[in-house]
């Protein structure tokens, strides 16, 4: 009887896992859904499936707005590579963003040259938070926790899991942040692995 247990129970979860039932991988923090700048809605994990993501919370009239050119500049060196930046814009903090989103984009594109997703305004504090960015707090520390201002940085890997978080001082071009992008952009993809 022992062993006839001890064969069953690793069999039955074999084929629970293979059915689809419970994982015990990780599931990607970007199973939510999003509305890009055009009013388009997107399952984020599914639009941006095996890519690099850098999620961050911006504004037009924050002392760190200038990052938005070091972000266009890190996407257009890394894009071909699978890297994709995605800019949440939110007035969260000092109501640094309080344009429509029509006037966000303007300003991106005029100032910036941005060419990577920017998604409607959302809130990444409190709780009328995008799901994105609760699930991104109730992560443990150090990539968890509210995010301290504007452009707060979220590195995420191609499994949709969190590789690191990067506080708004730490600018784009940072070699600690193009590093991480860089050894997350070199992990093999499902197709490289299997």
């Amino acid at each position: 009887m022992n062993f006839a247990m001890s064969t069953l129970v690793p069999l039955l979860l074999v084929l629970r896992l293979a059915s689809g039932g419970d994982s015990m991988q990780e599931e990607s923090v970007l199973d939510h859904e999003a509305t890009l700048s055009d009013g388009s809605v997107v399952v984020l994990d599914e639009e941006y499936a095996g890519k690099v993501v850098l999620v961050v919370n911006t504004a037009s009239r924050c002392g760190f707005t200038r990052q938005y050119k070091g972000l266009q500049a890190l996407f257009e060196s890394h894009k071909d590579d699978g890297l994709v930046v995605l800019a949440f814009p939110c007035n969260d903090f000092g109501g640094q963003e309080p344009g429509s989103i029509e006037e966000i984009v303007q300003f991106c594109s005029a100032n910036y040259g941005v060419t990577f997703p920017v998604f409607e305004k959302v809130a990444v504090v409190g709780d009328d938070a995008h799901p994105l960015f609760t699930e991104l707090r109730s992560l443990p520390k150090p990539i968890g926790g509210e995010p301290k201002w504007n452009f707060t940085k979220y590195l995420i890997n191609r499994d949709g899991t969190v590789a690191a978080r990067f506080e708004p001082q730490i600018e784009p071009d940072a070699a600690e942040l193009t590093e991480a992008v860089t050894t997350a952009l070199a992990a093999p993809t499902l197709d490289q692995d299997g």
